[in-house]
């Protein structure tokens, strides 16, 4: 026989109640309110065991990176996927799962392209098209420009009238230094950190004018633009949106190249390039789909529990690590509950978000289209940072949550270890929710290489670590749960919508 209790934990919410004259209205009443997680220790028990010893998460992610492959958002592979992943869910058990539409904006598709140095030596160099920026029509060949400005009257001064026709960089290298040289002092690594936090915008001066160089540049003239990959051994970081199509092409190559440029400029030594490059748009605005599916709730079926993750990766490699990895345990955790015969209180609901590389487009169009219900959504928990396990949650400014969490960790503490620490993570679906007042969270992951895969041309199967994402999806259906059978709501965060 299962044995069920609730674990009481004092949580102090302050709750406006009725003010008296002699009440300030400033001075809240502040009431004790336990809530209470609930505890099946068989029933978690099964889970774990589902999830570590019949998890089906190897298999998934072996189809949706080598089979299905690249997800750009609006492209038919990312279709494809939204139209596997509804049936895997519906395979699962699933109460239900659907292809949610949003209008996506136009669509891109990436193209072939070479590029070659032509001065000061000649050779074949390695680059990628940044996403949502146009062909060049042909090869174009020009100077290279190292365009180090940060103010708009810097740029004035130096670069005015000059580009015409060049490959301009955006700036210096990003320190890269190698992997294999001795290790560093803490000298070298306090001068690196130095180094990489001054090319970003330091002041708002700096951040308008790092937001206008491509327009800038453009109206110069120029060719192109060039970004450096900023990574060891070549690996690129992919990004651009249609929120923004470029008006020129713009490339991404590896960090030595990008470095070797910068030295010949500061040289003054010549450096000459040729590009060509073949990329289309659609002349339609695309529409994209979220996949949305959800375990019915016994008891409060209209008061939800959602996972999510983003479905979407770029189209340079297969999407292993982000977020392949990420959209599996999803779906694995909602295999994991059916097949553990979870009957949750509430609705527990998962979503693999489209458009998320592209700007969180795809969780914000579902939030915007869900927002009537959200007021009853308990908690929104999303994971997204790579193929590692799980290590920590996050509180995301909600300190007063803090006993709660460590006892929803506690039953899957074998699965650890798991820690709850103070810090709002950023970046990623979890924040498409936050303005609407739901509490949001976004799990701490090993990083596994997530620094190198992210964004780059090797974020494929091989660089995954399944079994961590087994893990993932273990302590995910354990919390989703929990959450679903909680015996309240959360109080609200605030909201800015």
């Amino acid at each position: 026989m299962s044995r069920r209790t609730w674990l009481s934990l004092g949580l102090v919410v302050a709750t406006a109640t009725a003010q008296s004259q002699t009440v300030p209205a400033s001075t809240p009443t502040v009431v004790q309110r336990a809530v209470g997680v609930p505890s099946n220790d068989d029933l978690v028990a099964r889970m774990i065991q589902e999830g570590t010893q019949r998890s089906h998460v190897d298999a998934d992610l072996q189809y949706l990176l080598d089979v299905i492959g690249p997800r750009l958002t609006g492209s038919p592979e990312m279709r494809r996927a939204n139209e596997w992943t509804r049936q895997k869910f519906l395979d699962y058990g699933m109460d239900k799962a659907d292809l949610e539409p949003w209008s996506f904006g136009i669509g891109w598709t990436r193209g072939p392209m070479t590029l070659r140095m032509l001065a000061p030596q000649h050779r074949e160099l390695q680059g990628v098209s940044w996403a949502w920026s146009p062909g060049t029509k042909g090869p174009v060949a020009g100077d290279v420009v190292f365009m180090d400005a940060r103010t708009q009257s810097d740029y004035d001064r130096r670069f005015a009238g000059k580009l015409r026709g060049a490959w301009v960089m955006l700036g210096p290298a990003y320190p890269v230094m190698n992997a294999a040289a001795p290790p560093l002092t803490h000298a070298d690594t306090a001068r690196l950190d130095s180094l990489a936090r001054s090319l970003g915008p330091r002041t708002r001066e700096e951040a308008e004018f790092f937001n206008s160089r491509i327009s800038l540049i453009a109206h110069e003239g120029a060719a192109g633009a060039i970004h450096d990959g900023g990574k060891e051994f070549g690996l690129f970081t992919m990004a651009g949106s249609p929120a923004y199509v470029s008006p020129i092409p713009q490339i991404v190559i590896g960090n030595d190249n990008y470095a070797q440029l910068e030295r010949l400029a500061r040289r003054g030594e010549r450096a000459r390039i040729e590009v060509d490059i073949t990329n289309t748009f659609s002349r339609d605005t695309l529409e994209a789909w979220n996949t949305v599916a959800e375990i019915r709730g016994s008891e409060k079926p209209d008061e939800v529990v959602l996972l999510g993750a983003h479905l979407d990766s770029w189209d340079i490699a297969t999407g292993g690590t982000d977020n392949g990895t990420g959209a599996i345990a999803v779906l694995e955790a909602a295999r994991i509950l059916k097949a553990s015969g979870v009957r949750p209180k509430r609705t527990i609901r998962f979503a693999l978000f489209s458009g998320e590389e592209e700007g969180l487009f795809g969780s914000q169009e579902y939030a915007m289209r869900h927002e009537k219900e959200l007021d009853k959504f308990q908690v929104m928990m999303d994971l997204d940072n790579g193929t590692g396990r799980i290590t920590a949650m996050a509180l995301q400014g909600r300190e007063e949550l803090r006993d709660m969490w460590k006892a929803m960790l506690q039953p899957v503490a074998s699965l650890g270890p798991l820690v709850v620490r103070s810090g709002i993570k950023t970046g990623t679906d979890h924040l498409a929710f936050a303005p609407y007042g739901v509490p949001v969270f976004n799990y701490d992951q090993l990083t596994r290489g997530y620094n190198f895969t992210h964004h780059s041309q090797v974020d494929d199967y091989n660089y995954t670590v399944p079994g961590d994402i087994a893990q993932a999806a273990t302590i995910m259906a354990v919390n989703v749960w929990q959450f679903a059978d909680l015996d309240q709501l959360l109080p609200r965060g605030p909201k800015t919508r």
